[in-house]
């Protein structure tokens, strides 16, 4: 069944505002390092006031993903709510500019644009303080059951697994790319998101979801254990096709009782790891879209990643199709 669009993504539509802090500053605002956490409309405010000097960059996991997938050459698409505000026009601005079809009509009450509040420390680690805002509105209504037919690959964030309604909508979705055939790929997204929702997680392991993403601590939490060979063996039980990132020691990626191990992409400089996995994602699927192997899929997702942890911000700022082509010679 031919497609339109490669990947039809769902996730939350954010802005990322970002600032360089000593590791310090986390400890001072009680804040653990390294850690992805939800925050409340107020907590933002003292938050963003306190980060001193900062750079906005739209982000948001999924939009990540497909925004990698456009500089790629593909054709992805995004469902995500925004409101109808100053970083809601940022966002919507940014994703159709990377080439990313975006049709869902601003909220005009409600929440704000949710943004990600992140802290970049001295090593390139990044923390992020997270306020929904008016991601936690998307519905059902917004899911447009044509677009998903007409998509290769569904792409859900873990992220948004949280808010019922979201939930609902990427349900809704999963059915409808079911029913067509369609492919579903879903990443963990963080260990809380997976804590929080491991039986679900579990499930949609089994029957609904064709690939699916998790870096090794993930992976390990999904199975309540810290011994990662362990929680490999049983990923690869359950899944059809799962991707274990681990940073530096690059991926592994299991299907078919095979487990193919990929190394990481050397990086010209590792200044933000914000939005590593993301691009891991994005050139992992825009691969699978195009007919590649397993591996050549993960080394495709290594060089997206590479290029992303070497500058600032989640959004790809070299010639991501021109790199694939020169590293994998085609």
């Amino acid at each position: 069944m031919t497609h339109t669009t490669d990947v039809l993504a769902i996730g939350n539509a954010l802005v990322d505002v970002i600032a360089t802090a000593p590791a310090s500053f986390l400890s001072e605002n009680d804040i653990p390092k390294g850690s992805m956490r939800l925050i409340g409309a107020d907590d933002a405010e003292r938050l963003y006031a306190r980060m001193g000097a900062t750079r906005e960059v739209s982000g948001g996991s999924a939009a990540n993903t497909v925004a990698g997938i456009a500089a790629m050459g593909g054709k992805p698409a995004f469902v995500g709510r925004v409101a109808a505000d100053q970083l809601g026009e940022v966002f919507a601005h940014d994703i159709r500019a990377a080439g990313v079809s975006y049709d869902v009509a601003p909220m005009a009450d409600g929440p704000p644009t949710g943004r990600c509040l992140i802290v970049v420390t001295p090593d390139g680690d990044r923390t992020m303080s997270t306020y929904l805002g008016a991601c936690q509105e998307l519905s059902e209504a917004d899911v447009d059951e044509a677009a998903v037919r007409a998509s290769a690959v569904l792409y859900l964030e873990g992220y948004l697994w949280d808010p019922e309604h979201p939930r609902a909508a990427m349900r809704k979705a999963i059915d409808i790319a079911r029913a067509a055939d369609r492919k579903v790929a879903f990443t963990l997204s963080d260990v809380f998101c997976v804590e929080g929702y491991r039986e679900d997680f579990k499930a949609l392991l089994g029957t609904h979801v064709d690939v699916m993403f998790g870096n090794e601590h993930e992976v390990c939490a999904l199975y309540e254990t810290q011994n990662l060979d362990a929680a490999m063996a049983e990923l690869a039980k359950h899944a059809t096709i799962a991707v274990v990132t681990r940073s530096a020691q690059g991926a592994v990626v299991l299907a078919n009782g095979q487990r193919h191990v990929v190394p990481c992409h050397p990086a010209t400089q590792v200044l933000d790891t914000t939005g590593a996995g993301d691009l891991f994602a994005a050139g992992f699927l825009s691969g699978m879209v195009a007919g590649r192997s397993l591996p050549d899929c993960a080394r495709q997702g290594t060089i997206a990643a590479a290029e992303i942890i070497a500058h600032y911000g989640a959004r790809p700022e070299r010639d991501l199709k021109a790199l694939v082509a020169e590293q994998l010679g085609r």
